[in-house]
């Protein structure tokens, strides 16, 4: 690969770690040993995998997105295809770089992990699908009725009026969308907190087949409250049905009865 790097006059400038590819550009080969990662500062790169010899579209990634970060995570080799959709401009991180991003701040590490954890589901699913292992979204018509079936009653309603519903099984994420990762938690309370007092994951609610708990994350600022009392992170505090839950500054009520 060939790209264009922004020149400065300062070697520790930021601009030396810039790289632009015009659309069309392979970035990196699947297979091709790598020592470095990439985050999208324009522009729009697809990635690439070979599945049973054919070139599977896995992911599109935007601004904000990264890719390549296997191979100094574990000196691997690449394990799909990079291509710039668009023009696209890029952030170039060293294994050097890298390391000191993240003994200098540790929500790098956790945000990656996330994303990490998320883009493997997803690849997963890929695979599966075009293997013939599971059935696509589309096609499955007991699992849209079963995503119907589990919004019918488990809610939490805002003063103005706004629902949002809770998975029946395992747990449901509150907080607000990371703009750097995509990540949207499945209770998205970013149009209702315009001082941004929720964190980007603030708490998870957990059926555990019995009732409804809320967790307070690690790392949540601003507090999570139910029925006016702080609970403490890590703890989980049941839910009754009509019990006031607060995020940071986002008040709304628990609902366990059909709408």
């Amino acid at each position: 690969m060939k790209i264009v790097v922004k020149s400065g006059g300062d070697s520790n400038a930021f601009e030396d770690f810039i790289a632009r590819c015009p659309a069309g550009q392979i970035i990196f080969e699947e297979g091709e040993i790598g020592t470095e990662m990439f985050v999208i500062q324009s522009g729009v790169v697809e990635i690439w995998k070979r599945v049973k010899g054919h070139e599977k579209l896995v992911s599109t990634l935007e601004k904000g997105d990264f890719f390549g970060e296997m191979s100094i995570l574990e000196d691997v080799p690449r394990s799909a295809r990079a291509k710039a959709k668009t023009d696209v401009e890029l952030v170039r991180i060293n294994r050097s770089t890298f390391d000191e991003m993240l003994r200098n701040n540790l929500e790098i590490a956790v945000r990656m992990l996330r994303k990490l954890s998320r883009r493997l589901r997803e690849t997963t699913a890929l695979v599966e699908q075009s293997t013939g292992q599971a059935p696509a979204l589309d096609e499955s018509a007991d699992f849209l009725t079963k995503v119907a079936e589990r919004h019918e009653i488990y809610r939490l309603i805002a003063e103005a009026g706004d629902e949002f519903y809770l998975n029946r099984e395992g747990e449901t994420t509150v907080g607000r969308i990371d703009p750097v990762t995509g990540i949207r938690p499945d209770v998205d309370l970013t149009t209702l907190d315009t001082q941004r007092s929720v964190s980007r994951r603030h708490a998870k609610i957990v059926h555990d087949g019995h009732e409804f708990r809320v967790v307070e994350e690690i790392g949540t600022m601003n507090g999570t409250f139910v029925d006016g009392e702080r609970i403490q992170t890590g703890r989980p505090v049941a839910l009754t049905d009509g019990c006031k839950l607060r995020f940071g500054l986002v008040d709304l009520h628990f609902r366990a009865q059909p709408g």
